[in-house]
């Protein structure tokens, strides 16, 4: 079985992004003028590893923020195993601070280990992580050596968690921007190290 090595991004800046509004899975919101920057800049910093397959999202801001790539002809796979988690009825809403106070709280509950909790009409870290292993594992037993997979915040530190065998209860250790890259490379035993964490130095120029 080949080894897998694994550019994953997050897409590029939405206007919701900006705003501060909750996106989540139920807002399909394009990347805007800055994440449009971004998605470049990241594809003139690696236009030159040659990708065999690359993976995006339900939403669109991820299949924009690596268009580029598949423009040049790269198989792609769009999946929503890997879509971010719902954030149920804040879904569209700024960050009020009641809701910035209620969203901390809900942190703490998953640093606790209480994953079953969730926002009312949203998902679960232990939902998110079902069909996010499905994810993977569609990934790790695919075709090609070289994978570039684009996604969202929350879901990359469920995706990150589950391929690096963390506890999901540590997961805000993966820290991210937009557009930023973790590189990770899988090992002789199909364990993986991670080469690279929340990396922007392609983004150093905008």
């Amino acid at each position: 079985m080949n080894r897998k090595k694994i550019y994953l991004v997050r897409h590029g800046q939405t206007d919701y992004n900006l705003k501060g509004v909750v996106q989540g899975s139920g807002i399909d919101a394009p990347i805007n003028e800055n994440g449009r920057r971004q998605a470049t800049a990241f594809f003139e910093a690696y236009k030159s590893v040659p990708f065999d397959q690359a993976y995006y999202t339900g939403l669109q801001r991820t299949k924009q923020s690596i268009q580029s790539f598949l423009d040049l002809g790269i198989p792609a796979i769009s999946t929503t195993d890997l879509n971010e988690i719902s954030w149920g009825d804040y879904e569209g809403l700024p960050m009020s601070p009641e809701e910035s106070q209620y969203y901390q709280h809900m942190l703490n509950e998953w640093q606790k280990g209480n994953l079953d909790y969730c926002i009312a009409g949203g998902e679960s870290p232990n939902i998110v992580a079902k069909r996010m292993q499905r994810g993977i594992d569609a990934i790790l037993n695919g075709p090609g050596e070289t994978i570039l997979v684009c996604m969202h915040g929350r879901a990359m530190r469920i995706f990150l968690s589950l391929i690096m065998k963390q506890d999901l209860c540590h997961m805000d250790m993966f820290e991210h921007k937009n557009l930023c890259l973790y590189l990770l490379e899988e090992k002789e035993d199909g364990t993986f190290e991670l080469l690279r964490r929340n990396d922007t130095e392609h983004l150093k120029e905008l």
